[in-house]
């Protein structure tokens, strides 16, 4: 029997041992998608105990806290620090094959030093080893430090100052590499009550008069200049779904400047918004030469009554629809036949995506980049056991695993980089199984190339990082 989250943890083969230990562990991390506020690298954040590292902000651990019947003061109410973990670590006993289960004991071992299992029973006296083994807290540095983390991307509003990623940069004695990703969400949705007042700041911030869509355009285009001169070269798009439907530019200026007046508009009117911004988008990403990623089928916000109280990212979002891949494919067709179709990362929340878009995706790759378009990682309610697997056979199975540009962490946790390593012991557990049942062969240089770039290279060369002279990429 395994020993409990041991070093062997979810390797079943040798060549799965040997990958992992000889290879992808010795490896730094790219988190080219997160949500860290840059503020806490910036000030270089100090967090007193492991509740604030651990339950501030982490809406994985509060759904299941909820499940367990917690009181909400327990969770992001006003009780104590000690007794919010308290009441997770009586959650944790029944999570029995949840992920977060596994990432916390991890979390636990490769930060705190604590090789033992956390429970109910035993809450007080772990956190009393977590606060004896750093007293005067843990940093944000010191903790990418110990990560290994070489470069991240945060995420951040085309109204955001990057003051922060400023001071970073200026500041120098952070070896992570912290860059902006642009994230144009706000201004997609024409629909919402604060729209107007969004567009108000949009024009402050860009100097442009925004009163037109010609001049929505021009203020967007001067902050996408901006966010390039600070180092961005990723953006991202959080949608629902995507809905193809094409709309003249003197279509799409009359509802905006009806909207800018007050006006409402119709579902149709959106969709036809939505489409052209998010080509013009594309358009100017690749003119750049930064990423697109696109997030899908995220049904957000369910409970509202609870919206109202905690509003968005508090726990209530769920899977939605599968991806509507005939419109997307239409959108994609439409770029490429312009030969404006930017490297685009495709991710979607329903599983049952997952054949669909790799198989999409292959109908658009060209010689320009090497896998220029990619299957996301398996994000959200998918980056568990299965979840991973289930992608990264997918991906194997309909394009090319061996271009695939790794794992993310998606989270506003410092912590979270332990599910690089999570990611990593899957990916090498699933080629060793490959190998040792006879589909690839036992050849210990390609393989090991393999595993590195999946884990580390391919995002470097994707991104176009080489620029920086990260850490473990001077081979490239």
């Amino acid at each position: 029997m395994n020993s409990f989250v041991g070093d062997d943890f979810l390797l079943s083969t040798a060549t799965a041992k040997c990958l992992f230990h000889d290879v992808a562990s010795k490896l730094p991390i790219i988190d080219y998608h997160c949500h860290v506020n840059p503020k806490d690298i910036a000030e270089n954040t100090v967090y007193e105990n492991i509740a604030q590292l651990w339950l501030d902000g982490d809406h994985y651990k509060w759904r299941l806290m909820r499940s367990n019947g917690v009181n909400e003061r327990y969770i992001t109410g006003d009780m104590s620090d000690f007794e919010k973990f308290e009441q997770w670590a009586f959650t944790l006993d029944k999570a029995i094959g949840n992920p977060v289960y596994q990432w916390c004991h991890m979390e636990l071992r490769r930060y705190f030093g604590y090789e033992g299992y956390l429970s109910g029973a035993n809450a007080k006296e772990v956190w009393s080893h977590c606060l004896a083994k750093k007293p005067e807290g843990f940093s944000v540095h010191e903790l990418l430090r110990k990560s290994d983390v070489t470069l991240l991307c945060t995420t951040d509003d085309p109204v955001d100052t990057l003051v922060h990623h400023q001071a970073i940069a200026a500041d120098g004695r952070l070896e992570t590499k912290v860059l902006p990703a642009f994230r144009p969400d706000r201004v997609m949705n024409p629909g919402k009550a604060d729209f107007v007042d969004y567009i108000g700041r949009l024009s402050t911030v860009s100097g442009v008069t925004i009163v037109d869509w010609q001049s929505l355009k021009a203020a967007l285009s001067v902050r996408i200049d901006y966010f390039d001169r600070n180092g961005c070269r990723i953006s991202d798009h959080g949608l629902n779904n995507i809905d193809y439907l094409p709309a003249s530019e003197s279509k799409i200026d009359g509802m905006f400047k009806e909207r800018l007046s007050g006006g409402a508009v119709s579902e149709v009117e959106e969709k036809e918004y939505q489409t052209e911004l998010l080509r013009f988008f594309a358009e100017s990403y690749s003119e750049k030469g930064w990423v697109m990623q696109l997030h899908f089928s995220a049904m957000r916000n369910n409970n509202t009554a609870m919206f109202s109280k905690l509003g968005s990212d508090a726990g209530y979002d769920s899977i939605g629809s599968p991806v509507n891949i005939k419109d997307l494919s239409r959108f994609m067709d439409r770029l490429a036949s312009m030969g404006k179709l930017p490297r685009i990362i495709l991710y979607s929340l329903n599983p049952y995506d997952n054949e669909l878009l790799v198989a999409l995706m292959g109908c658009f790759q060209t010689c320009e980049a090497r896998g220029k378009i990619q299957h996301g990682s398996a994000w959200w309610f998918n980056d568990h056991n299965s979840g991973i697997r289930n992608q990264l056979r997918s991906l194997a199975s309909l394009g090319l695993l061996g271009n695939f540009i790794g794992m993310l962490t998606d989270s506003r946790s410092f912590l979270s980089y332990i599910r690089h390593e999570y990611f990593r012991r899957i990916l090498c557990d699933l080629v060793g199984q490959w190998v040792e049942s006879g589909e690839y062969p036992q050849e210990e240089t390609l393989l090991k190339r393999l595993v590195a770039d999946i884990s580390y290279h391919n995002a470097v060369r994707y991104f176009g990082l080489q620029s920086f002279h990260l850490r473990g990429a001077e081979t490239l």
